[in-house]
């Protein structure tokens, strides 16, 4: 991690590294994607939630050696680290595709609606840019610094849907990657584009808080036997304590309810 990177996280909440993927990689992780959606089909992302305008898939870990290798990049975990502390958790994995030509933006958000507690931080969340975000295909918008504010955009705004004098849209090429302290306000604005606008998101929450996703329940047994000990942990399969938190329901992303 450099310096200007720890700053980014510290002062705007986030941080763009971009062309983090080789363009190998990328085509391989595209082509992926695209085989599960045209796979499961109406029922793509039902594991977690549905959305307007957008398709969805849900518990990847399961999905893929590719998306196992993306979720313990070590030098993406050392950045979740900076805002999480060292005792941290993949909470779930997913992936977003906003559709062509669509007026459905998200509204402003913090994941799971979490606010920073006496501990701190406790949610991060990563975007890997399938698709290159340009101001007209639906890229991630956020309020720089909003990670520190306490409140969450719905107590505040009359409508999170609507564009706030502060956002800033984050336009990169495909193949980057933002890390994002996701008390900060963020969402997908419309996709205006005549193309998909695809990315993944790998979320991460602090060891204390309940998983998005209970990996232990997803994961087939034959994908959990496979795992590596590094993966294991960053999955929480072995850790009561997370068991306890996560087995009771899933938890919302903080605008799906």
């Amino acid at each position: 991690m450099t310096a200007a990177e720890r700053k980014d996280l510290d002062t705007q909440g986030y941080v763009v590294l971009p062309n983090f993927l080789d363009q190998r990689t990328l085509t391989k992780v595209r082509d992926k994607v695209e085989q599960l959606y045209e796979l499961e089909g109406e029922n793509a992302g039902s594991e977690f939630r549905m959305e307007p305008g957008s398709r969805r898939l849900a518990n990847l870990v399961d999905k893929g050696e590719i998306f196992q290798e993306l979720g313990a990049n070590p030098k993406i975990l050392e950045l979740v680290g900076h805002v999480l502390g060292e005792q941290f958790k993949l909470s779930s994995f997913n992936a977003r595709s906003a559709n062509p030509h669509s007026s459905e933006a998200q509204p402003l958000h913090c994941d799971s609606g979490a606010l920073p507690d006496e501990n701190g931080y406790s949610v991060c969340n990563t975007i890997w840019l399938l698709d290159a975000f340009t101001p007209q295909n639906g890229a991630t918008r956020v309020i720089p610094g909003s990670q520190d504010w306490r409140r969450v955009p719905q107590d505040v705004m009359a409508d999170p849907a609507q564009p706030h004098p502060d956002e800033v849209i984050l336009l990169a090429p495909a193949g980057s990657v933002v890390v994002m302290n996701t008390h900060a306000w963020h969402g997908g604005t419309a996709n205006r584009s005549a193309d998909h606008r695809r990315a993944l998101h790998v979320f991460y929450c602090r060891s204390d808080k309940p998983q998005q996703q209970y990996q232990k329940k997803l994961l087939r047994p034959e994908t959990q036997a496979a795992l590596s000990p590094e993966l294991r942990k960053i999955l929480a399969l072995d850790d009561p304590l997370n068991d306890q938190l996560s087995s009771a329901e899933a938890r919302p992303s903080g605008f799906l309810k």
